[in-house]
């Protein structure tokens, strides 16, 4: 047992190749284009706005459609149901956002320039973590919203879930949330750390199998 786990930080601390050590550098492109691009959008369509309203969710803003005209249209929908004002403030929890990206960014630029095996599992290990708890926070905060309704609001709703991932009917609207272009580079991002770790692995693995078979 021992012989397997001495064999395999010994493989951990092998140096990358040099072509891992391109791609790894050619994603810290995607990685910086997710902090400019919107990372989810949500809209909403109802009779009375048949060409529907939407906001962007960015790590570091919150935009409305039609130079902001949408934002505040969508908060005046929700004062009447004593939903709180949807803004960069009330949505602070991502506040950490952009700062997370950026480690990963330095990270990466890190491992691509001189990390082993090693490091790009740990590399793999926070961005996994870094969007998950992303991914959490966004829930819980929509959560929040539809249901910490005020009191006094001018029209009384039951609590209730808005649309995470999809689309939901909400009284006589129906709502969408969908991931944008940020989330599809960070995804571009994850994909190419995991294929440059498989790659290690397999290559690891039979260079074993043949030193074994001689």
């Amino acid at each position: 047992m021992r012989l397997h786990v001495d064999a395999f930080y010994e493989f951990l601390a092998k140096p990358l190749k040099p072509r891992a050590r391109i791609v790894l550098a050619l994603l810290a492109v995607p990685l910086a284009l997710s902090l400019t691009q919107p990372l989810w959008r949500i809209s909403m369509e109802a009779p009375q706005y048949p060409a529907g309203l939407y906001m962007d969710i960015f790590a570091h803003t919150v935009e409305g459609g039609n130079n902001g005209q949408h934002l505040q249209e969508i908060n005046v929908l929700n004062h009447y149901i004593g939903m709180h004002t949807l803004d960069r403030e009330a949505m602070s929890d991502l506040d950490w956002l952009p700062f997370a990206l950026g480690a990963l960014l330095i990270f990466l630029l890190r491992v691509a320039a001189i990390g082993n095996l090693g490091a790009l599992v740990d590399l793999l290990v926070m961005t996994t973590y870094v969007s998950g708890f992303a991914f959490a926070r966004f829930v819980y905060t929509l959560y929040v919203f539809g249901h910490h309704l005020k009191a006094d609001a001018p029209v009384k709703v039951p609590g209730f879930m808005p649309a995470v991932l999809g689309s939901k009917q909400i009284a006589n609207f129906t709502t969408h949330s969908w991931p944008q272009l940020g989330s599809f580079f960070l995804l571009v991002f994850v994909v190419g750390i995991v294929v440059v770790l498989v790659w290690h692995l397999v290559a690891g693995r039979r260079a074993a199998v043949k030193a074994a078979a001689s």
